[in-house]
């Protein structure tokens, strides 16, 4: 599950956004101060940080000149600040996006997924080895006990998201945005539980007691056997 930080002083909108992110299966950390902020950045690991650039404590091009000194962490700017020499300011200093209030909650969902996406196509995917599992990204081969597993395009995609994000909670709606057909095809909860039950079927020495697709009820599924990559 990623982890989004929302540093955004007026508390109605803190409120709005925060609540349409955790509908969208993200977690939230919200603050409505730079100093709030650099709190939750030393204590919480933090995937992508909204920030507004007026503060009551400081300048949000200045928080993200600090963080830029020691984190790649993605920043999205989210301002009122809708000048053209802010917006180049906040794309010099090492912003990954930035969008002008008022907005549209829906086209920021999109500009996160998107941004979070390209960020995890970014990582380098090495070999990876999960008790008897083993998954050569590269070639799409998935072996157990050193015996080949035939997975269909869904299955390859399904298990490969799960395990390049062991032990994290994968919620239904990532698999879906990452599942979408790019031929326009659609996938729904439906076809995450066939091919979910199909992998099972295929990994598991016993599909009904999993020891590594599990279901976090209510929320999504998550690879649960600890992966060594090399």
């Amino acid at each position: 599950m990623n982890s989004i930080l929302l540093v955004e002083d007026d508390e109605s909108l803190n409120r709005g956004i925060s609540f349409k992110l955790i509908k969208e299966g993200y977690k939230v950390f919200s603050a409505v101060s730079l100093n709030e902020a650099e709190k939750v950045i030393d204590s919480e690991k933090i995937d992508l940080i909204l920030l507004d650039i007026n503060l009551p404590d400081g300048s949000g091009f200045d928080f993200c000149n600090k963080i830029r000194k020691s984190s790649d962490v993605l920043i999205i700017f989210l301002t009122a600040c809708d000048q053209e020499v802010d917006i180049v300011t906040g794309y010099d200093i090492g912003a990954d996006d930035y969008v002008t209030k008022p907005f549209s909650l829906m086209v920021l969902i999109s500009k996160i997924k998107a941004i979070l996406k390209r960020k995890q196509g970014e990582k380098v995917c090495n070999n990876i080895f999960s008790g008897d599992i083993i998954f050569y990204p590269e070639e799409l081969r998935v072996f157990k006990n050193n015996k080949e597993l035939i997975l269909s395009k869904t299955e390859i995609k399904l298990f490969k998201y799960l395990i390049c994000n062991a032990e994290q909670v994968v919620t239904k709606a990532q698999l879906l945005n990452e599942l979408w057909d790019n031929d326009g095809n659609f996938i729904d909860d439906n076809t995450i539980a066939v091919n979910i039950r199909r992998l099972r079927e295929k990994i598991e020495e016993n599909p009904s007691n999993p020891k590594y697709i599990k279901n976090i009820r209510g929320i999504g599924y998550t690879w649960a056997e600890r992966c060594v990559s090399r």
